[in-house]
């Protein structure tokens, strides 16, 4: 889905600016694809890595050990993430990753990461920006959950993540505005009648 972005576009536009010795990444990056369906990682594993959508679409999951599991975010071409847990000494992983659809990742040895932004303002600034988005989003979404009725929120996902509806089923969408498939079912029912949904 979409165009393929790559890594070191994904961090000149975090960082607004050229950034130097972009070729010290390279040893520390791998690349894998994904097929729909397959795993990026799962809950409880030691990833200390940043991952960089290039192609394609990620779904951020968090599971429970009774087997439930809620979609916290989607991460398009263009995207970098981290499980930022999993990012500390020791840590693991508290939400999994699949692939929605055909995906290009690479995923990079954060270690190597700090290392350039302890060495370059551009990189720090690069980090640092990434950091900030990923805050924003949280706070938005925990905005939306706290305070947004289920339709507000689906219309803000249609909305928001228009190009993605296409390719997300509708299960998952529920899933993200934290509904079940019924009721997500009723409220595109009621929308429809108030002519607020074509």
């Amino acid at each position: 889905m979409g165009t393929y972005v790559s890594t070191f576009e994904v961090f000149r536009r975090l960082a607004g600016s050229d950034l130097p010795v972009m070729n010290d990444l390279i040893p520390a990056t791998t690349q894998r694809r994904l097929k729909p369906g397959d795993a990026l990682f799962h809950v409880g594993e030691s990833m200390p890595f940043a991952f960089v959508v290039n192609l394609g679409v990620i779904k951020l999951v968090y599971e429970t050990p009774a087997g439930d599991s809620w979609i916290k975010g989607f991460a398009e071409a263009g995207i970098c993430f981290a499980s930022l847990m999993a990012l500390e000494d020791g840590g693991v992983t508290n939400f999994s990753a699949y692939a929605v659809t055909e995906s290009t990742i690479e995923i990079i040895e954060y270690r190597r990461l700090q290392q350039l932004a302890d060495s370059h303002i551009e990189w720090q600034r690069a980090l640092s920006t990434a950091f900030k988005h990923y805050g924003q989003r949280k706070e938005k979404r925990e905005l939306e959950l706290l305070t947004h009725s289920p339709e507000e929120r689906y219309l803000g996902f249609l909305g928001e993540h228009s190009e993605l509806v296409a390719c997300i089923r509708q299960h998952d969408i529920a899933s993200y505005i934290r509904v079940t498939p019924v009721a997500l079912s009723r409220i595109r029912t009621r929308l429809k009648a108030q002519g607020r949904l074509a």
